[in-house]
């Protein structure tokens, strides 16, 4: 199995997280600060943990590593180094005939699958990958 499958196999859960509660990143946040507090040797009540993620560590806050972990997956996915139904995901829009005279196709965006307002819908692959790749 290539590296690239290695990789994104490891970060198959950000398109569950990326639009979801703020409970769930708390979690997450405690979980990295418990970490954090083992690899610096500090207590659990010292002050200065966000700090010490930063520059010291090079961690990124959890909602701005889903968004960067999907826009690396897209990435890939439009260099074809992915499977091809995550391939089959990323459609550009200069790629459908129809728009090809858009002001989008010249902007290399991408065109998202339809959702109905569900809550595992809009957090599917198909929507929140290009949708993350049209905000960048």
């Amino acid at each position: 199995m290539p590296l690239s499958h290695l990789i994104l196999t490891s970060d198959y859960c950000n398109t569950m997280l990326a639009s979801s509660l703020m409970s769930t990143t708390n979690r997450l946040y405690r979980v990295l600060n418990a970490v954090a507090r083992v690899v610096s040797g500090t207590g659990k009540f010292d002050r200065g943990l966000m700090q010490l993620h930063h520059p010291e560590l090079h961690w990124m806050d959890v909602p701005v590593c889903i968004q960067y972990k999907l826009g690396v997956t897209v990435r890939w996915c439009l260099q074809s180094r992915t499977p091809q139904y995550l391939v089959d995901c990323c459609t550009p829009t200069f790629s459908v005939a129809s728009s090809q005279r858009l002001h989008s196709a010249s902007c290399y965006q991408l065109i998202f699958a339809r959702h109905r307002r569900s809550k595992f819908g809009r957090r599917a692959f198909s929507v929140v990958g290009p949708m993350t790749w049209n905000s960048a």
